[in-house]
């Protein structure tokens, strides 16, 4: 039985060549880390061009790295280990850094810091509208020909592990976002971290999240949060 919608908070109140970070300098006073935007499965770095926009001037530098998933054969770890390699050329292998993670990849990134290291360089990872324990939607599918949709299954051995040691987010700063209506995360109140956070956002439907003017001000709000 689907376990009961997570405690509600209030939003906080209140761009770039996709793939490649930019010169400039975040608001006065503001010592954030470099920005990583993680897209999802069948998108690209320009589902976050209006982010962008918005952040362009106050959040830099930002890295949207590009992340093929075909048509969704190529297993999350795999994912997670080019997003590693992507933060490592471009910011070395110390620099700390912020990560969001939109959908699938909300869970690369989280794959990622858990199992791959990033947790040592991760201050921030904010989660939207990612199935952190899976979606019904994923389980008609066979990983031998959908292995990245596969491993979003409810109780696949990835989940299964980033879901049994919740200590490997231990010392980075959580906050997860979701709608109530999303039709990708099924059911949509489970599409949020273990830790930290949690704000129900008042959009229609899982893009939304990310394109929205509701989704984007509270989004853009913590991003730009000392």
């Amino acid at each position: 039985m689907p376990s009961s919608p997570p405690a509600n908070d209030t939003p906080r109140p209140d761009t770039p060549q996709p793939g490649s970070p930019q010169p400039g300098s975040s608001q006065p006073g503001c010592t954030a880390p470099p920005l990583v935007l993680v897209h999802g499965l069948w998108d690209t770095p320009g589902l976050f061009r209006r982010l962008e926009q918005r952040l362009e001037g106050r959040r830099d530098p930002v890295l949207v790295p590009h992340l093929p998933h075909g048509l969704g054969e190529r297993p999350v770890l795999e994912l997670a280990e080019e997003l590693g390699q992507a933060v490592a050329d471009c910011f070395g292998p110390d620099q700390p850094v912020d990560v969001l993670g939109f959908s699938l990849g909300g869970v690369i990134a989280r794959t990622w810091i858990q199992l791959l290291g990033g947790r040592e360089r991760t201050r921030r990872l904010i989660s939207v509208g990612s199935p952190h324990r899976g979606s019904l939607l994923a389980l008609p599918w066979p990983r031998r020909w959908l292995s990245t949709v596969a491993d979003l299954r409810p109780g696949s051995p990835l989940l299964r592990r980033l879901n049994d040691d919740p200590a490997g987010l231990e010392g980075v700063e959580c906050t997860s976002f979701w709608c109530l209506p999303d039709q990708m995360v099924v059911p949509s109140w489970t599409g949020v971290l273990p830790r930290g956070s949690r704000h129900q956002l008042p959009v229609w439907h899982h893009q939304q999240l990310i394109t929205s003017p509701a989704g984007l001000e509270a989004i853009v709000a913590e991003l730009l949060r000392p």
